[in-house]
């Protein structure tokens, strides 16, 4: 049977796509006319526009990086389809002018289809008068270099290119400027992802198999590609330490020669990337273990991504990228990357910012402990208008106490009747409890506060179970209720008994 999916008919997905992005972002998003084109409701031509885009299916990417700061616009392909020749000039006829203005630079994944698209409307683009270039990020280690006519596949790297470009571009730097940033960025970064699940796009007729069980696949790609190797499920730790090793023993291109991404002593950023399916807590697991790995290796992670940034539907999976900024222009990538930017799906960073020193996070808050004896908020001046009321209490709080034990066979008969037949027992050792402390001097029988707490420890101490909290609950409001009188009568002691039902009534639901 066809997967179940949020849809109604796919060959109109995209354009409901679209829409719901309008509906959310009613005045940062304008779609473009006869196009499946987004772009920023603010247009600026003094500066370098950037534009990305590519098959649908990768949300938020890339869409979802508009906004000052990174992406001017971004072209919506079919589901895993490259954009139209058209749209792509279309989009970049609307942030460009004829003749005049800064530019535009196309951002684009290293996939066929997009790169003779792109570089299609790049070129007819620059035949009208318009300044255009493009950059082709190709950051996925998956493959060999050897393998292959096109090369690594563009992945989730490519979200951090549009990152420190569109930072660039909006210090007013050149369009051959703002390129170079961009390459310099792509070239400098290495991305792997595994998947612990196939996807399955919107519309398919059945659920994609390729995946097991117990079978995950390393290096499959965003779209469903083969990756280098499928394999038994790995602990968290050793899947971080495949990746990982897989992403520096590819490594990166330094005057020709193949060097490893990171060593030793550098600083790094790093994309803990959701392809759409993992949970949240997973993904933490997963930061934990890859950030944990790269810093045994000697190295600094500065700054960690975490989120959805490029997905696959819902594939089950994630990927890392790790960006290097230990090279000569780290400072430049660095203050770029911690640019402000108002794109609406770019998540909140915190930058450990001196990594001399360890983390801010990694001092703990010591724990506030109990008050001592005699400390705390005192019960002293609360005057107690009760006769005798050392003796009544004793008198009467024994007196409830017998009756709790006594009541045990009766209890417990009715609890077999409409519970689990343990009330009686529980009411027993509460009660018990109370008399042994009676009879020990522990209960402190002098006066209404440190009595009701006296008596919540009692029950938290031998009663257990929802009995037990319940009655717990009751006598700690009852003494704190008590806590904040001036005087004590038998009337306040009638509102702190209300005050204790209210709570049980209130915690218990």
């Amino acid at each position: 049977s066809p997967p179940k999916k949020f849809i109604n008919d796919p060959k109109d997905a995209v354009d409901e796509l679209i829409q719901g992005m309008l509906l959310q972002y009613p005045n940062k998003l304008r779609k473009l006319q006869n196009h499946h084109v987004l772009l920023s409701s603010e247009i600026n031509h003094d500066k370098v526009n950037l534009l990305s885009g590519g098959g649908s299916g990768h949300e938020p990417s890339h869409a979802g990086w508009i906004g000052k700061g990174m992406l001017t616009g971004a072209i919506l392909g079919g589901i895993f389809a490259s954009p139209s020749v058209a749209s792509i000039l279309a989009a970049i006829r609307a942030v460009t002018k004829v003749g005049e203005g800064k530019g535009c630079l196309l951002i684009v994944k290293n996939y066929a289809g997009d790169r003779l698209n792109f570089g299609m409307a790049c070129e007819m683009a620059n035949s009208e008068g318009r300044l255009c270039r493009m950059v082709i990020v190709k950051d996925d280690c998956a493959l060999p270099r050897t393998k292959g006519i096109t090369g690594a596949r563009g992945v989730a790297g490519t979200v951090l290119v549009h990152k420190i470009a569109g930072a660039a571009a909006d210090q007013g730097l050149h369009l051959d400027a703002v390129a170079s940033l961009a390459q310099t960025a792509a070239d400098s970064m290495g991305s792997l992802g595994v998947a612990l699940d196939a996807v399955t796009i919107p519309g398919a007729s059945t659920t994609n198999d390729r995946l097991d069980d117990k079978t995950i696949e390393l290096g499959l790609g965003i779209h469903g590609e083969a990756g280098i190797r499928q394999s038994p499920l790995m602990s968290c730790n050793d899947l971080a330490k495949e990746m990982i090793t897989n992403i520096n023993e590819f490594g990166l291109i330094e005057e020709g020669n193949v060097v490893p991404t990171f060593k030793s002593g550098d600083e790094l950023a790093v994309l803990v990337n959701n392809l759409g399916g993992t949970s949240n807590f997973e993904m933490s697991l997963l930061t934990t273990s890859a950030v944990s790995f790269l810093e045994s290796e000697g190295c600094k992670v500065s700054r960690v991504y975490v989120g959805s940034m490029m997905t696959s539907f819902d594939m089950m999976g994630a990927s890392l990228t790790i960006l290097s900024l230990a090279g000569a222009k780290a400072n430049d990538l660095k203050n770029l990357h911690d640019s402000e930017t108002t794109a609406i799906s770019w998540p909140s960073v915190d930058v450990w910012k001196d990594t001399a020193s360890a983390r801010p996070s990694a001092e703990e808050i010591p724990e506030v402990g109990a008050p001592g004896e005699g400390s705390g908020a005192s019960h002293e001046g609360i005057k107690v208008n009760i006769d005798e009321f050392s003796v009544v209490a004793k008198s009467m709080v024994t007196a409830a106490a017998k009756t709790l034990v006594d009541a045990e066979p009766e209890l417990t008969k009715y609890d077999l009747i409409c519970g689990d037949g343990d009330c009686g027992v529980t009411m027993k050792r509460g009660g018990q409890e109370v008399l042994d402390r009676i009879e020990s001097g522990k209960l402190d029988l002098s006066h209404p506060v440190p009595l009701f707490a006296s008596l919540a420890d009692a029950v938290s101490a031998s009663m257990g179970g929802t009995s037990g909290v319940l009655l717990e609950l009751c006598f700690r409001k009852m003494s704190a209720f008590l806590l904040t009188c001036k005087d004590i009568d038998a009337k306040t002691m009638a509102s702190a008994f209300k005050e204790g039902v209210e709570a049980i009534s209130f915690y218990g639901g």
